[in-house]
């Protein structure tokens, strides 16, 4: 009986969702960005407005697809290559711009330039700031057709070979929450891990069977990613019809999503709430169903593994039934590395970011702040006290003067 309820739910949301989505189609395109059109970008948006150099950079990827790279080479105070280049990589449904929200004594991209830092600012595929590709259009769905293994595999490698090319120096890498993921599984691969001098993790996450939120543990129940997939929903993008109707569908007489964000990422400690119209200005970003649908593979699993295609997919591309794993001992012990973390983060929990230490074959530096969440360690008022000044004396005692 309890099989034939599951079942007969499942087909519920699943009319349920084809009708929201059908009529979101009647509204405006599928497929579209949901994002107004400018031709201005992050640089000129928000941080040349604020006083501080910025430079923007196409990287192309092996798989064509075209990113935009910010870079600010200094901050108002510092001295021009004081410090090394440092690369900030964002989490997902975020862009760049996530690192410049908050005022500048506030956000990170403005204090590690201010701090003599040469910031580069990385925005993967599907973002607002990086949309293009050589040959596809974003609104074909096999500009879609990717997950975050791909976003490390392409994007990051591209982009820090960019960096490294222009800088003759190692990167110090710098990502929160996919930015760690897209990070872990990259270090695992010579050719990428070899250019990045130490890095900074800030929500690390890898193993995510032990997730608490309730948005997402009531998404991966309805397999709401494997009913979209089904219907050719290949862009999930909060700010369309649809991606609202989502919303809805999920919310409605299942959950109180009357503080949708701490459904979703935790209790946040220190984020300013009157800026949420700001912070809404440019987040959240589109990302691809496809990556919603890999990292709930990984909750119901409770593996760090490649995307699972099914048995016939996987022998076609693994040459072997199940996905391979991440070996997270394969990390370069030279490569110095320090994680901060928080007590009510919904997202990256400490059974499972203490799984992630064990496989690695050495420890990292911690920083652990038990009244932080999710999103505290990027919009907190205090993260510049509670966060960025042990952050800084990390990547100061790690940066080199390796060259490529």
């Amino acid at each position: 009986m309890d099989r034939e309820v599951a079942t007969s739910s499942y087909l519920t949301s699943l009319l349920a969702i084809f009708f929201l989505w059908y009529l979101g189609c009647l509204i405006e395109p599928c497929f579209v960005s949901g994002t107004p059109p400018t031709d201005d970008g992050l640089c000129a948006l928000m941080v040349r407005p604020m006083g501080y150099p910025c430079t923007e950079y196409t990287v192309q990827t092996e798989d064509g697809y075209l990113l935009t790279v910010q870079r600010v080479p200094y901050g108002k105070s510092a001295l021009k290559d004081q410090n090394g280049p440092v690369f900030l990589q964002h989490g997902l449904f975020q862009g760049g711009d996530t690192w410049f929200l908050n005022p500048v004594n506030e956000s990170l991209g403005f204090i590690l330039a201010d701090y003599g830092f040469d910031v580069w600012v990385g925005n993967v595929r599907g973002t607002r700031w990086s949309r293009k590709h050589i040959t596809l259009s974003e609104h074909d769905r096999a500009y879609w057709d990717w997950s975050w293994q791909d976003l490390a595999q392409y994007d990051l490698a591209a982009m820090l070979g960019y960096i490294q090319n222009e800088t003759s120096s190692k990167v110090l890498y710098i990502g929160h929450s996919q930015g760690t993921i897209m990070a872990l599984s990259a270090f695992t691969m010579p050719d990428i891990v070899k250019m990045v001098e130490a890095a900074a993790f800030l929500c690390p996450i890898s193993y995510l069977d032990h997730i608490s939120s309730t948005f997402v543990h009531r998404a991966v129940s309805t397999h709401i990613d494997e009913m979209l997939l089904s219907l050719g929903v290949h862009q999930l993008n909060f700010r369309s019809s649809i991606g609202v109707h989502i919303l809805d569908s999920l919310c409605d007489g299942h959950m109180d999503c009357g503080n949708l964000l701490q459904g979703i990422t935790g209790e946040n400690c220190c984020f300013n709430a009157s800026r949420v119209d700001y912070y809404l200005k440019y987040e959240p970003h589109a990302s691809s169903t496809k990556n919603l649908h890999h990292l709930f593979q990984m909750i119901r699993k409770g593996t760090f593994a490649k995307y699972d295609f099914g048995w016939w997919g996987n022998l076609k591309h693994y040459q072997r039934l199940q996905p391979p794993a991440f070996n997270l001992g394969s990390i370069p012990e030279s490569l110095p590395l320090w994680m901060a973390y928080g007590g009510n983060d919904a997202l990256a929990d400490l059974t499972d970011l203490n799984r992630t230490i064990n496989e690695l074959k050495f420890k990292p530096e911690l920083c652990y702040i038990e009244s932080y969440g999710h999103i505290d360690f990027i919009l907190s008022v205090n993260a510049k006290n509670d966060v960025y000044s042990d952050l800084i004396r990390f990547l100061c005692s790690r940066e080199g003067t390796s060259s490529s």
